[in-house]
């Protein structure tokens, strides 16, 4: 007869090993569900995205096609002749901004007796007038002084002879070419003027 003491036998908590095999498994479910979401989610965007990029695509080719036509329809020579009529208005504009009277007013301030203006030329572009004059001088230090003069003023900045002769009276002829800016040097601030003190009168009063 075999006889066995069943209290030697192990004790298992299958209980606990089954909780824990539903909550692996409720687990793996979720991560599951989540990634099928996630993977459906970023087809869905991939798809939209596709398909602006197609719509952009369409969108540029035709622009391009429309730009084509545009230069194809467009006259060379009348683009060509309203750029003219442009740059002519804006040199007009220009002129009309340039004063006439300031600029003769600091030539006169800076004219050495010696020294005669024949002719002047000023040209305005790109917001920079430059000038070109023809001077006259009985000598060549006469213009030189002139030239020193006109930048010592501050409305004139580099000031360069660019061409000179001898005219058959035995004049200086100088071309002088600068940069008319319209600014004056600032006057010297005017010295404080010491207050005179007050003397005492009789009495103590002031």
């Amino acid at each position: 007869m075999l006889r066995t003491n069943l209290s030697t036998r192990p004790f298992y908590n299958d209980r606990a090993i089954h909780l824990g095999i539903a909550l692996a498994a409720v687990l793996v479910s979720a991560l599951t569900i989540w990634n099928v979401v996630r993977v459906v989610t970023l087809s869905r965007q991939n798809t939209e995205l596709a398909t602006k990029v197609n719509s952009d695509h369409a969108e540029a080719e035709q622009l391009t096609r429309m730009a084509d036509d545009i230069r194809r329809e467009i006259n060379k020579d009348e683009l060509l002749l309203v750029v003219e009529s442009a740059r002519e208005a804006n040199a007009l504009i220009d002129q009309r901004t340039f004063s006439w009277t300031a600029f003769f007013n600091r030539l006169e301030s800076t004219m050495p007796p010696d020294v005669m203006l024949t002719s002047v030329r000023p040209a305005v572009k790109a917001g920079v007038t430059r000038v070109t004059m023809t001077v006259l001088g009985r000598r060549a230090e006469d213009v030189d002084e002139f030239s020193e003069k006109l930048e010592a003023s501050g409305a004139f900045e580099d000031v360069v002879p660019a061409q000179q002769d001898r005219t058959t009276e035995g004049l200086y002829r100088v071309v002088l070419e600068c940069i008319y800016t319209g600014l004056e040097e600032a006057p010297p601030a005017p010295e404080p003027v010491a207050k005179p003190t007050p003397r005492p009168t009789p009495g103590g009063a002031l």
